[in-house]
């Protein structure tokens, strides 16, 4: 009888140990991905500021797209300074590689270099891209290229299921749920609804829009 609650104790001790450790990995594993995210979102965020900085507002079609460009540095910002977990960190990357899409699309406006590709938003991904002006369904007035008909950059994303392809548009409809903060929400909803399906990196890429 001793030897028995002998033998199951070292049972249940081992037991407890195994899941200890378990629970040490797992507490590892998650700090690891934690920080993994932050640094993410800061080298993006920095590389914005740092475009930012050696761009100047030559005051013609680019304009729009650099004050979209400082308002997403602004907002990435500020939700880096609040993140405390793996989806709000993604969701200020989101936010930089946003901002880094319109400095993109201001250089080429601008005539300048738009230098390396750069990884589209997740929220971005399989909305296609604009390649010749066009009117989109819903009626939104579309172009590859700034003009004075089609002066507002948006880097691609959804609307009410749609995609909405990147490149110029008429008017920012977009503009409303960010300055409302649904944007925001929305996209925090949206990732995890990615992040939980297993699916980082979202839909493959979307159609040309012709």
């Amino acid at each position: 009888m001793t030897i028995l609650l002998l033998l199951l104790l070292i049972g249940a001790g081992a037991t407890l140990l195994l899941a200890a450790g378990g629970r040490r990995g797992a507490t590892v594993r998650e700090d690891t991905a934690l920080s993994d995210a932050r640094a993410d979102a800061g080298r993006w965020y920095e590389r914005l500021g740092g475009q930012l900085v050696n761009l100047r507002d030559d005051g013609g079609l680019a304009r729009q797209a650099l004050v979209d460009a400082t308002e997403r540095h602004q907002a990435a910002g500020g939700q880096l300074a609040q993140a405390r977990t793996v989806t709000q960190f993604r969701l200020a990357r989101e936010t930089a590689l946003e901002g880094l899409a319109y400095v993109r699309a201001a250089r080429i406006t601008m005539g300048l270099d738009p230098g390396p590709e750069l990884p589209p938003p997740d929220l971005a991904r399989g909305a296609g891209v604009v390649t010749a002006e066009q009117d989109l369904y819903g009626g939104y007035r579309v172009a590859p290229r700034a003009s004075t008909a089609t002066p507002h950059y948006y880097p691609g994303g959804f609307r009410d299921g749609m995609p909405m392809p990147a490149g110029w548009y008429a008017t920012p409809w977009w503009k409303t749920a960010l300055a409302a903060g649904a944007g925001t929400l929305g996209g925090m909803l949206l990732l995890d609804s990615i992040m939980g399906m297993g699916h980082h990196h979202g839909p493959g890429p979307g159609p040309d829009f012709f």
